[in-house]
């Protein structure tokens, strides 16, 4: 096994804790304003953006283990924001969807969250440095 170089280390370091940084402000964010927690956030988009779909789909699209899926979305039903239903297709299956009110969440949301990403990327870098950013993210995501 080869040992990563120093630098490597360092811009390793520095990702992690930018990522961990990020995410502190967007949570921060939305419990300021008196919203329900990021993780919903995703869940919402997800649904919005894609439709209805099974939960194992869910699971993929968010890169989220199973239990933490499920017991998120039990939340989410019982706050109204999503509808958790048996697949006709196969009656062991579920399909997840959002609701009205789901929507209405997620726009809820939105403004906090533009206000966590303005604060931790758009702010502090020009925007050649964001497109650069955005470059040598996408080689490595």
């Amino acid at each position: 096994m080869t040992t990563p170089a120093a630098i490597t280390l360092l811009a390793w370091d520095r990702l992690l804790g930018a990522g961990a940084r990020a995410l502190r402000t967007a949570r921060a964010e939305l419990k300021r304003a008196g919203l329900p927690p990021l993780e919903w956030y995703d869940i919402l988009v997800a649904l919005d953006r894609r439709g209805a779909m099974r939960p194992r789909d869910l699971q993929r699209v968010l890169d989220i283990e199973q239990y933490n899926l499920s017991r998120l979305l039990a939340r989410m039903q019982r706050a109204g924001l999503v509808t958790v239903a048996p697949c006709l297709s196969d009656g062991r299956g579920q399909i997840v969807a959002l609701t009205e009110a789901g929507v209405a969440c997620r726009t809820a949301m939105w403004p906090a969250y533009a206000a966590a990403i303005h604060g931790s990327i758009e702010a502090p870098l020009e925007p050649d440095e964001r497109i650069h950013l955005a470059g040598m993210l996408q080689k490595i995501a």
